[in-house]
């Protein structure tokens, strides 16, 4: 059928298959847990959170890039924002906060596209830079919002939960799904993060101008992963410095179980949201079954490997029904 050919044509066709099989077999293994309001919003609460940092990824492995460093970016400038709120307020704070992420996304695109580094070693760096940085300035212990300051509506504006009692970050992170995938398939930045992952010789050749295209996906990355982290801080106020520990990991695997391929050139905004709540909603049922926390991190090391191998599966199928 057509329709069916289009629809497995899609970047998200996997991920929505897979997310609805996940559905069904945990509504089926465990009903009472599943659909208990409690569940419901740890899932869509952690799957914000997950996926504005995977949507984030998905911009830059689609230009042919990577960042690593992500997890400690996201734990550095949630600290950040903690910290400098005695001082300077909520909104300076927030604001500040997110200026330290365009920052370091800025510097990751200097060091990558000026200094003809591997973004992956520079951002593999990065992940251990910074979260020294965190260990340093902190001494160990962070700082939480005093009880005023957390029920005050800019934070709740972030961590409330006015969305039928989910969190607002679920509220943020489809606000973040529309924009972006409208950027991505409606604009012409969009056609040009697709163009440089496809061909970037064949785009330069046309007039994109691959150096800035890659710094506004490197700074994209960074903003929407300290957005994450504010989002996180303001949801759940006491932290620690390990905040952030193994996030790289699982937004590259949510990224690449969503539709991205790791050659570049094709991807989904969609589907890295979906992504993400596929591997949330396998951690909550592990959790609640009682696995071990270290089958979560062996089931996201096999999401990834697995997804990878579909993707290119599918991609091979495109350009030979392209040839044929």
């Amino acid at each position: 059928m057509p329709e069916m050919r289009r629809f497995f044509k899609r970047t998200e066709a996997t991920i929505i298959i897979g997310s609805v099989l996940i559905f069904v077999i945990f509504a089926i293994v465990d009903t009472e847990g599943w659909f208990s309001f409690f569940t419901i919003r740890n899932i869509t609460r952690f799957t914000a959170i997950l996926g504005l940092v995977a949507i984030g990824e998905t911009l830059l492995i689609l230009v042919q890039e990577i960042d690593l460093s992500v997890g400690s970016v996201y734990g550095l400038v949630a600290i950040t924002f903690l910290s400098l709120e005695p001082a300077l307020g909520l909104q300076l704070s927030f604001v500040a906060a997110l200026l330290l992420a365009a920052v370091i996304g800025l510097l990751n695109a200097l060091l990558v596209l000026k200094g003809g580094l591997s973004s992956m070693i520079v951002t593999l760096g990065g992940l251990f830079f910074y979260r020294g940085v965190i260990y340093v300035t902190t001494g160990g212990a962070v700082l939480s919002f005093a009880k005023d300051t957390a029920q005050q509506w800019f934070v709740q504006l972030f961590g409330g939960n006015w969305l039928f009692g989910l969190e607002n970050g679920l509220g943020w992170l489809l606000l973040v799904v529309i924009i972006f995938t409208y950027i991505l398939f409606g604009t012409r930045y969009g056609n040009h993060l697709l163009a440089i992952g496809g061909n970037t010789l064949s785009a330069a050749s046309r007039g994109v101008q691959v150096q800035f295209v890659k710094t506004i996906a490197f700074v994209l990355c960074s903003v929407l992963t300290g957005f994450a982290g504010i989002i996180t801080v303001c949801d759940l106020p006491s932290t620690n410095v390990t905040i952030g520990t193994d996030v790289e990991l699982q937004a590259i695997a949510a990224a690449v179980v969503g539709g991205v391929l790791l050659t570049g050139g094709r991807g989904s905004i969609i589907g890295a949201a979906l992504g993400a709540f596929f591997l949330t909603a396998v951690r909550s049922e592990l959790i609640t079954i009682g696995a071990p926390p270290t089958w979560y991190m062996s089931f996201v090391g096999f999401v990834l490997v697995f997804g990878a191998v579909v993707n290119i599966s599918i991609q091979r199928r495109l350009v030979g029904s392209v040839t044929a």
